[in-house]
């Protein structure tokens, strides 16, 4: 890749960027613009996926809201995102949760690990 490109990039990045994994319960704080105010909403659910690398690093979240299940992905080091907090970790040997899209329920938990 071209070294501007990448000079740019490495100065978009978070210094403090949060920790967690595939399988994780998070707590994700991102800002609405909603005119010209702005607030701080919250969006809990279980870590999907997270695919990319430097500052293109994307994760997507699932929860269910109304017994309908939504998915919202975020950049990892955006502005938007005010800040990821873990809940639960969670166990689990896939790198990405594309079953739990199928499943309603308890079939949709994801084991927790106990420390």
């Amino acid at each position: 890749m071209n070294e501007i490109i990448k000079k740019i990039e490495n100065g978009q990045l978070k210094e403090n960027a949060p920790q967690f994994n595939v399988g994780d319960t998070v707590r994700v704080h991102a800002k609405i613009k909603e005119g010209n105010r702005e607030r701080i909403q919250v969006f809990e659910g279980i870590v999907l996926k997270k695919q990319g690398g430097s500052s293109r690093e994307t994760f997507t979240v699932r929860k269910f809201s109304s017994g309908i299940g939504v998915e919202k992905t975020w950049p990892l080091h955006s502005p938007i995102v005010e800040k990821v907090e873990v809940v639960r970790r969670g166990k689990v040997r896939r790198a990405k949760l594309n079953y739990l899209r199928g499943r309603v329920g308890k079939r949709a938990k994801v084991k927790e690990i106990i420390q």
